[in-house]
This record gives structure tokens, C-alpha cells and sequence, in this order.
């Protein structure tokens, strides 16, 4: 494991932090396959993307894991910035950086990402013929969340209001007013709604997987960008890359996954449903975390070959 620095350049002037994982016997003078690993909203490298992305590195693959632009040890202003094209380019961005790897096979690139994350990987593959491959783990399109909700029971219109308080905010921080926030998880266990979610609230803000780089929020600006964010926009044209997708059979966020799979063009597409897992069950809980893995390895390894 080592960690490193990646200068990006998609025009924003940001360095992100990652952690590159290797197979045991790594050798630099080999070549090897590698996916890139992206953390989800609210989240960082050293919480479930680390966790996957050190587990995908034991099956063979070289494995990693980053902070999202304005978030974590990455940098850029405002903290805790979540625009999703920038985000989705961030995925691209790390892929930039492993083509200049020499122990790394260009043609042999795969991505995966967790919630918010496995959206945006989705959303890079469509734009990014470099990646070759994409799994994702309890799936979340983060426009479709805030516009309809965790359950899809809120129509597209009534999500106005949200709009209309990003571009508040935005008004606000021109102004020079304290940067508004808003949770990406539950800040407090009793503002969960249910149990699925008061297990994000535990994920992080109690020992079980809390680190001090992830608060849980986002600024209040970020809802002009993620409200009208469709993270699967032309996956029907442009996803033929091979595609895995995993959901817990209880997860209250699973719809996205079946609409992402729905929506793919792949031809080479595959669903597997963990049973009794819900969408936090597969962040961190290892009888299901190992489940995901393993299908996931031997996906990027036929895939990546």
C-alpha cells in the first residue's frame, strides 16, 4: 500500500490524495491490470473504497482508492464541494495518472465505486473509453436520490424547493455568509427516518468506520449541480463496457441499481443480489463485503485479462 499525490487536469487545479494497493509479489517491472475505486458521497479512501480496494488487490489487480476533489486529504475550495460532473471526472483523472504507470496495462483499466460513487463510475464509463470494465456496489444515482428520494417515492418536480436552496446558498457564499451544509447521512441518530438509515449515521459518526476527513455533509451549493445530475444519462447509447452490479436484497436505495441495470447497453451485464443486505450492510459488514468481493474478482479478472 502506498500512498500518493495525483495533480489532476481537468481544469480545477486540484491535487487528490490516493492509496495505490498491490497484489502480493508485486513487481514493477510487470504489467498489470488495475481499478480505480471511488469512495461514496460524504465518504473518504480510508472508509469502504480502502476496504474494497485492499481486498481487489489480493485477487491480482493493482487497486485504487482516492478522495473526491474538495474532500479528504484532496484539495480545492469550498471543503466539501460534491458536484458530481467533477466527481465523475475525478474517475478519469486518476485513470490519466495510471497510464503514465508503467507497470500498469492501458487496456486493462476497470472502475468500481460504492453508493454515490459506483453512480459517478458509471457515469465516467460512459464518458471514458479507457475504462474497460465497471462493478458497483449498492448503487446510488445521487440526482435521482435528491430528487425522489431514498424509496423513489418523491416526483421530479416536487424537488424544486431543493433548487431553489442551492441557488440560495449560492447567494449566501458570494455574499461572504458561513458556507451552508447539508447531510449526505444522517448527522444525528435521530434524524434518521429509518433503520437502513440510522446504520449511515452509525457508519459515520460513531467507532464503527467514522475518520476525521469524513463529516457526513456537503455545502447547500452543491444541490444546484446534483438536482438535475443523471448519473446513467445515455447509458442506453454509451455503457457497453462489461458490468457488474451488486445490491443487498434489503437495501432501500436498490431501485437505482435496477434502473442502472435496466438502462445499460451491456451486453455483458450481470446482477447479483446479496441476500439480507441492506445498502450499509455492504460498506463494511464482512460476511457481505466478502460476498461482493467475491464476485467482483473474478468479474475484473475475466474482464481484465
Amino acid at each position: 500500500m502506498h500512498k500518493i499525490s495525483i495533480p489532476t487536469h481537468n481544469g480545477q487545479n486540484i491535487t487528490l490524495s490516493a492509496v495505490m494497493n498491490f497484489p502480493g509479489g508485486f513487481d514493477e517491472s510487470q504489467v498489470y491490470p488495475a481499478v480505480v475505486v471511488s469512495h461514496p458521497g460524504g465518504g473518504v479512501k480510508e472508509q469502504t473504497a480502502g476496504l474494497y480496494a485492499r481486498k481487489l488487490a489480493e485477487s491480482g489487480l493493482v487497486a485504487i482508492a482516492f478522495d473526491a476533489s474538495y474532500q479528504g486529504e484532496s484539495t480545492g475550495e469550498p471543503r466539501q464541494l460534491e458536484n458530481p460532473y467533477i466527481r465523475t471526472e475525478d474517475v478519469s483523472a486518476v485513470i490519466d495518472y495510471l497510464t503514465t504507470l508503467p507497470y500498469i496495462d492501458n487496456d486493462r483499466i476497470g472502475a468500481m465505486g460504492i453508493c454515490a460513487g459506483a453512480g459517478y463510475t458509471a457515469n465516467a464509463a460512459i464518458n471514458d473509453r479507457r475504462i474497460k470494465a465497471v462493478g458497483t456496489v449498492s448503487a446510488v444515482n445521487i440526482g435521482q436520490m435528491f430528487r425522489n428520494g431514498w424509496e423513489n417515492d418523491i416526483q421530479d418536480a416536487d424537488a424544486l424547493p431543493a433548487l431553489q436552496a442551492g441557488s440560495d446558498a449560492r447567494t449566501a457564499d458570494a455574499a461572504g455568509s458561513e458556507i451552508a451544509t447539508i447531510p449526505l447521512a444522517p448527522m444525528r441518530e435521530e434524524d434518521a427516518p429509518n433503520e437502513e438509515l440510522r446504520e449511515a449515521w452509525e457508519y459515520y459518526h460513531t467507532d464503527r468506520c467514522q475518520y476525521p476527513t469524513a463529516p457526513g455533509y456537503a455545502t447547500a451549493r452543491s444541490l444546484n449541480q446534483i438536482i438535475s445530475y443523471d448519473a446513467y444519462h445515455k447509458a442506453e447509447a454509451f455503457l457497453t463496457q462489461p458490468l457488474q452490479i451488486v445490491a443487498g436484497s434489503d437495501a432501500g436505495s436498490k431501485w437505482m441499481s435496477d434502473d442502472l441495470y435496466a438502462r445499460a447497453a451491456s451486453v455483458d451485464k450481470s446482477f447479483h443480489v446479496v441476500e439480507g443486505a441492506n445498502h450499509m450492510s455492504l460498506y463494511d459488514k464482512t460476511p457481505f463485503v466478502d460476498e461482493a468481493v467475491s464476485v467482483l474478482s473474478p468479474f475484473f479478472e475475466r474482464t481484465l485479462k
